[in-house]
């Protein structure tokens, strides 16, 4: 099993990790324990970090600063494909559903 390379502070989190970790947060979600309104409350982070210490033992995932930075990253990521792909600034980018990817305009036609 290959684990994260931890730069200084900053932690590159692999596949294995980020599957894992997505795995647990829509587990917690459907659960629905730490739910409240459209977010989870306060103490989930703490449970996600119980969570993944089952699933990923040597990984060492702290809630703080681990989880949470992850979150944001991933939340940021997600914000630019949801952009991408709904239309908004997204600079002739868009989806094909039929053959599932994303596509782009040409900027220099072909002569």
């Amino acid at each position: 099993m290959k684990l994260a390379n931890q730069i200084g502070t900053k932690r590159k989190w692999v596949l294995e990790e980020d599957v894992a970790f997505v795995s647990c947060m829509v587990n917690l979600h459907n659960v629905g324990t730490f739910n409240a309104d459209t977010r989870f409350n306060a103490s989930y982070l703490n449970e996600l970090e119980r969570m993944l210490e089952k699933v990923l033992p040597h990984a060492i995932l702290k809630a703080k600063p681990n989880l949470n930075s992850r979150i944001r990253t991933l939340k940021r990521d997600w914000a630019i494909v949801y952009d991408i792909l709904s239309g908004k600034d997204n600079s002739d980018f868009g989806s094909d559903e039929h053959r599932q990817f994303v596509v782009v305009k040409d900027a220099f036609p072909l002569l």
